[in-house]
């Protein structure tokens, strides 16, 4: 059994997804202390000019963790996200076979930041093709202590292996993993090149980048893409 866990995240990029789909189950981590303006609230589209933020705006005090995170619903950003995607994707192989499930995301009312990130995590999981377990963190007991809980979490879904982000050791104690029994994997993620609809010159590419740019552009097949480590598709 491969566990992985990680925050809930904004329309994640292509390694999020990646990290999903080396897990027999993916713990979304959704009882953390929430980072404003890193990746939780916010992602990257590509435009003609070059990528563009969607931001969901939030209403929130220091301390509080990600599914306390109200959404800032006096901003119109529902229409504008839509939008921004409609104008920037329109044209892309893939558009009129995804584009409904955001035009459905859009048009409901979300309280809670976590609400949204946890739909779409668990859309685009499904429109990939993935077939990792998802759950929530807050679902489940764990020790506040950082390394502690993901052993705890791991150790309810009888983890044989933990895959961990490649930055991992940087706030974790690997060392208790395998007191525990629990073995570490690192992810290693090779971000993979694909043709988009807005290259800002011949040859140029745009990483990093929503999973939707993907999605738009490959649709059925994206999660081979994602599998892949070539340089070129």
């Amino acid at each position: 059994m491969i566990v992985t866990i990680h925050q809930p995240q904004y329309l994640p990029w292509l390694g999020y997804f990646d990290k999903a789909d080396r897990a027999d189950t993916f713990i979304l981590l959704d009882d953390v202390q929430f980072k404003k303006n890193e990746w939780q609230n916010r992602n990257k589209i590509c435009t003609s000019q070059g990528w563009q933020w969607l931001t969901v705006p939030v209403l929130h005090d220091f301390g509080q963790k990600i599914n306390e995170v109200k959404i800032n619903n006096k901003v119109d950003w529902r229409k504008s996200h839509l939008r921004a995607i409609e104008l920037n994707y329109s044209r892309a192989p893939f558009y009129d076979q995804y584009i409904e499930v955001f035009q459905t995301a859009y048009q409901r009312s979300w309280e809670y930041l976590a609400q949204i990130n946890v739909y779409f995590i668990e859309r685009i999981i499904e429109l990939l093709g993935v077939k990792t377990k998802i759950v929530l963190s807050s679902e489940y007991n764990a020790s506040q202590n950082p390394t502690q809980r993901l052993i705890d979490l791991c150790k309810q879904f009888d983890a044989q292996i933990y895959l961990s982000g490649k930055d991992g050791s940087k706030y974790m104690d690997f060392s208790e993993f395998e007191a525990s029994r629990i073995k570490i994997r690192v992810q290693d993620f090779k971000h993979p090149k694909y043709r988009q609809q807005w290259p800002a010159k011949e040859g140029d590419f745009i990483s990093h980048l929503s999973v939707i740019d993907l999605l738009f552009n490959y649709g059925p097949e994206s999660l081979k893409i994602i599998r892949s480590t070539k340089e070129n598709i």
